[in-house]
């Protein structure tokens, strides 16, 4: 079963106050603006508009929290590294994001969307290092992958998974495309683990550096 066809717009959050206090885990998905991060969102859920999908980068601006029932959600985090977006505002964005990702605890992993054109940016570097203490995982989506012919699209898995790798044994990737709905079974199966479904006792805690 397709996990996020049953999901639902539940509430935008710009305050960690207001995070819903009912979730019992969550799926969070972040990536550099433009990547295509709100078409992937659109296309598991066999939506067209279920997250915005905008020609302007940087409009999700808040925390945009949908339902997939039973008190599980799908997290959509604002899109990182849009240059015009107004200082305060990134200021604001950066600080949000950093305290839901470091402090959430019904967070069960993150799913960081690359563009396979242009992969493991500075950026995305600097998120998958962030991130890393947190000892949960991450399961990357290199988006766009039609746009590559079958050996540059094997090649960049094979030099993202590398990279993956030398950081985290629970740090995984996989080819992914919107238009061919490529990869959707893959990526179901990560989430259907982290979310606890079809498994005894959801994904496993990855160890923290020094530990």
């Amino acid at each position: 079963m397709n996990l996020f066809q049953q999901a639902e717009f539940y509430t935008t959050v710009n305050h960690l106050r207001d995070l819903p206090p009912e979730s019992v885990i969550e799926v969070a998905f972040a990536g550099r603006s433009n990547a295509g991060k709100s078409s992937a969102i659109n296309t598991l859920a066999n939506r067209t508009r279920l997250a915005f999908v905008s020609k302007t980068p940087g409009r999700t601006q808040h925390i945009n929290y949908f339902s997939l029932g039973q008190n599980r959600f799908l997290v959509d985090l604002p899109g990182y590294g849009y240059a015009k977006v107004p200082g305060a505002i990134k200021d604001h964005w950066r600080e949000l994001l950093a305290q839901y990702l470091a402090q959430r605890k019904q967070l069960a992993g993150l799913i960081l969307i690359m563009d396979s054109r242009h992969p493991m940016t500075e950026l995305d570097r600097q998120m998958l290092e962030w991130f890393l203490p947190t000892g949960k995982p991450v399961h990357c989506l290199l988006t766009k992958s039609d746009k590559l012919n079958r050996s540059d699209s094997m090649t960049t898995l094979r030099f993202v998974q590398k990279e993956l790798a030398a950081l985290s044994a629970f740090y995984t990737a996989q080819l992914f495309s919107s238009p061919k709905r490529l990869g959707m079974d893959e990526a179901g199966e990560v989430f259907a683990r982290w979310l606890g479904i079809g498994t005894n006792d959801g994904h496993k805690r990855a160890p923290v550096k020094g530990e």
